[in-house]
């Protein structure tokens, strides 16, 4: 647990440096860019189209985790535009509200006691 954490610290105080000085040279315009490599179907359009899979799932997740409830809607947009600024910081909450328990991180509170109430029955 120690190491994911020391992970997710690492990559988002690196990630948040990274933005701000790439905001500074080049503004805050990033849809222009991110999209326009996308229609130009090269490796960067390739690189990007797969990197939005993986934004896409990640806000699909968090709407899940969170039982598609409005307030875990609005939790998956900041999901799929926060990227990895978001998760971190998403993450570390709910490994503080789960005391590190990874599975009721990942699946949430309800899911995991059904997951242990299944496990007990058997």
């Amino acid at each position: 647990m120690t190491l994911f954490r020391a992970f997710l610290t690492v990559f988002l105080i690196t990630l948040m440096v990274y933005s701000i000085f790439v905001a500074v040279n080049h503004g805050i315009n990033l849809f222009i860019p991110f999209f326009g490599a996308i229609a130009t179907m090269n490796w960067s359009g390739q690189f990007n189209l797969d990197f939005m899979g993986f934004l896409a799932l990640s806000a699909i997740w968090v709407a899940w985790r969170n039982h598609f409830t409005p307030t875990a809607l609005a939790l998956s947009v900041l999901a799929f535009f926060g990227g990895m600024i978001f998760l971190p910081i998403y993450l570390f909450v709910l490994l503080a509200a789960t005391r590190g328990c990874m599975v009721t991180t990942l699946v949430g509170t309800n899911r995991a006691r059904d997951l242990q109430h299944s496990d007990n029955s058997q």
